[in-house]
């Protein structure tokens, strides 16, 4: 034996195996842990953090919140134990409780002995001879797998536009999805600037402003916000919940988004115009995304009358509370609603009626570089001494490019998506053998109770794998010519929508060179009876190979 071949057989020994590495310790990579580590798969779990919680730990941004359907539906479904033993305050729950909320699961389940936190996924590529990823992190090891399951998060890769000057600020400098964990951020005093008008901007608008000496929101698009309408947790709905949990989820597993009420069948053009503006008065005055999206009128998103006239009245709203005529029309939204992802807010409008507010509008006035001092417009320079970003994120698709994963023949991802985000079922992409995602593209995700579509996902991919090692199955991936039926479907669905028709990030239209694919698979229910269909008829559109696992030498 040569030289080496001993150094190649001394390596590969010193490699850990695994069956399955999962990255990202949010909902979805906790759950994958915990479901496949029951079935009595060896499972390590990366994630580039210090803490569990994914999101919900680098969003901690003032003002973040669960902007679904909160109290005891944003969470894990599958544990009657766990809705039992976890109590949330709040009808929206602010990031701190969902982060306490997931360290609470992490130990109750006891997911910590298999989880390496502040560890990057830098590299992985699939070793076709012996059908296993070997995985390279940020602290220069490599672990080996026959599975590697991408929980990276739709919202994860953070965002900053390319801005001239953008590194020459010499104030504090933020991100929102990439907020300070080790130290309080102070506004008191300070000159702020936030760009960015997306989800975060305008939950942390109102905070920052009611600190700051002086608030600058440089907005590109103006976003149609609706009051959160956030209360203590209804705690007769808690008790019933808990008293009937499979009740509530069953209605969760059949609604379009996996929410715990029925969405209304009354369409927009049902009502008379008095009736329509009494039934968006009701649901204003309750507020958040369920009763003025859901229990108004089922149309909203297929049909543009009703969708008109719905943003119309968002518009009355905006132009009644927002004292300044001229700032009114700045942040009127002339977009279809709800096709970009639908904001709440807790008096982000109101702000602007402060003293120490004032907003950029860029498409009027765009910015024109980044200085050492603050930020400079066509119209002037604005003294700054921090600069948030609310710019969002690459996302759905962003942070699993950044690993940019090695399948068949080494090909990178980076190739195999340059014309399209193409995947089969959602779940797992061409050339990219014993891959699966979770909540990538081509699947519910952003569009879906994540928690819940989360554990439907991992379910599947838990079934999938112990098919394979029932059945002696080395290897799966999408059968030549799958991923292109999947999507016509994809696209046929969405087609049926408004969804298509606004430049969002749902589109990719955020980054700049990104192709332009809507990436979500909006069939709700539809969706997982639809991947339970390729299980239950023998995995329908995968290839597979069997098991031929080499010695290691």
């Amino acid at each position: 034996m040569s030289a080496t071949a001993i150094q190649l057989k001394t390596a590969a020994i010193d490699v850990p195996e695994y069956d399955a590495v999962v990255i990202g310790a949010g909902f979805g990579g906790m759950y994958a842990l915990h479901t496949l580590r029951e079935q009595g798969l060896k499972v390590r779990l990366f994630d580039e953090a210090t803490g569990v919680g994914g999101t919900w730990y680098w969003n901690r941004y003032p003002g973040a919140r669960v902007d679904y359907p909160g109290g005891p539906f944003y969470c894990y479904t599958f544990s009657e134990d766990l809705i039992r033993e976890f109590d949330w305050p709040e009808k929206q729950p602010d990031q701190p409780t969902v982060l306490r909320y997931l360290n609470f699961v992490a130990d109750r389940l006891d997911l910590r002995r298999d989880i390496e936190l502040a560890t990057r996924v830098t590299g992985a590529a699939f070793e076709e001879g012996v059908q296993r990823w070997e995985i390279e992190t940020s602290k220069g090891t490599r672990v080996r797998a026959q599975f590697l399951v991408c929980a990276v998060g739709a919202l994860s890769a953070a965002h900053v536009p390319d801005i001239p000057g953008v590194a020459s600020f010499k104030g504090e400098c933020y991100h929102t999805g990439r907020w300070p964990n080790d130290r309080q951020v102070v506004f008191k005093g300070k000159r702020v600037g936030i760009i960015g008008t997306g989800s975060s901007g305008i939950q942390s608008t109102p905070m920052v402003a009611r600190e700051a000496s002086h608030l600058t929101v440089f907005q590109r698009t103006p976003q149609y916000s609706v009051p959160a309408g956030n209360t203590p947790t209804d705690q007769v709905l808690v008790a019933e919940a808990r008293k009937d949990w499979s009740k509530f989820r069953n209605i969760m597993l059949t609604t379009p988004i996996g929410a715990p009420d029925m969405p209304t069948t009354i369409r927009a053009c049902d009502h008379t115009p008095e009736q329509r503006r009494e039934t968006y008065e009701a649901a204003w005055r309750i507020g958040g995304l369920g009763p003025i999206l859901v229990s108004t009128y089922c149309d909203i998103l297929t049909d543009r009358q009703s969708n008109d006239w719905l943003a119309g009245f968002v518009r009355e709203k905006i132009r009644a509370v927002v004292k300044n005529p001229e700032t009114a029309r700045k942040l009127l939204p002339s977009y279809l609603i709800a096709t970009k992802r639908q904001v709440m807010d807790e008096g982000y409008y109101e702000t602007f009626n402060r003293e120490n507010v004032n907003l950029v509008d860029l498409r009027e006035d765009p910015i024109i570089e980044i200085a050492a001092d603050g930020v400079r417009t066509e119209s002037g320079h604005h003294s700054l001494d921090m600069l948030i970003f609310a710019t969002g994120f690459d996302a759905i698709t962003g942070a699993l490019q950044n690993i940019n994963p090695r399948g068949r023949g080494g090909v990178p991802l980076s190739t195999r998506w340059k014309e399209r985000f193409n995947s089969w079922l959602g779940l797992t992409i061409p050339g990219m053998p014993n891959l699966f995602m979770i909540h990538g593209p081509e699947s519910p995700c952003v569009l879906y109770n994540m928690p819940l579509g989360a554990e439907r996902q991992s379910d599947w991919i838990r079934e999938c794998i112990l098919h394979m090692r029932k059945h002696g199955i080395g290897a799966i991936e999408p059968a030549p010519g799958a991923d292109l039926v999947w999507a016509k479907e994809v696209e046929e669905i969405a087609n049926q929508s408004l969804y298509p028709q606004t430049e969002s990030w749902y589109t990719g239209s955020n980054i700049a060179g990104k192709h332009r694919q809507f990436a979500v698979h909006l069939g709700g229910p539809a969706y997982f009876a639809r991947i339970r269909e390729s299980a239950d008829n023998g995995y329908e559109g995968f290839v597979t190979e069997p098991e031929r696992r080499a010695a290691t030498a």
